[in-house]
């Protein structure tokens, strides 16, 4: 069988996204390290397999595919006899959506590096005042995930099994806590987060265990 590759990086929350899936569904990997202090996702050789500079990329035995979201269901429509990340019926399906795309589209790229470079080169922000730009976007962000859990949670994001959902709150939560927001206004957020943590395919994803962490 071919090599199925994942291209990340240790800190970046799509890619641990991507880990983490690759995890629930038991599917081995090699991990390839793309520095994104260094610039490597902007050389020459990675933008011929990802022309957006950006990571993770999944390469499964030669289907190339970009975008956490679209990896992760990937894989759960290439590999549907393996731990299954969205629900079957429609409704909780929709629900596993929701949140994955408020944390993934609405949450995460406002704190994405490129956006706190742009802040401090054009518009003259502090080192203070890109990090609370950060923690602003995520504190408004999990406001509306914190309601939103309360109706969906079980013992994770909808229900008792982890889905999409999860896949996508963890590493959000690792980054929430990375840059110093206070968690206490989310007390389920926190459960939740607390109960993944303990799950294996989610604690070995974290940053501090991958090769490329520093």
């Amino acid at each position: 069988m071919a090599e199925r590759v994942l291209y990340g990086y240790f800190r970046s929350s799509a890619a641990y996204r991507v880990r983490i899936a690759l995890n629930l569904k038991g599917l081995a990997y090699q991990y390839r390290a793309v520095n994104l202090l260094k610039g490597e996702q902007r050389s020459a050789d990675y933008l011929a397999i990802n022309p957006y500079g950006l990571v993770p990329l999944l390469d499964d035995g030669g289907v190339q595919i970009t975008q956490s979201l679209a990896i992760c269901e990937y894989l759960d429509e290439a590999y549907p006899d393996t731990a299954r990340l969205l629900p079957a019926e429609p409704a909780a399906r929709a629900r596993v959506r929701s949140i994955a795309l408020a944390i993934a589209a609405d949450i995460h790229p406002l704190q994405n590096p490129r956006v706190g470079k742009f802040l401090q080169a054009e518009h003259g922000a502090s080192e203070e005042g890109k990090t609370e730009w950060i923690r602003h976007w995520i504190r408004t962000g999990f406001d509306a995930l914190e309601r939103q859990l309360a109706q969906t949670a079980g013992r994770y994001a909808v229900g008792d099994v982890p889905t999409l959902a999860d896949v996508c709150l963890l590493p959000q939560v690792f980054s929430a806590r990375r840059f110093s927001v206070d968690l206490a206004p989310y007390p389920t957020i926190v459960r939740i987060a607390e109960a993944l943590e303990a799950l294996p395919a989610f604690a070995d994803a974290h940053p501090a265990k991958q090769p490329d962490a520093v």
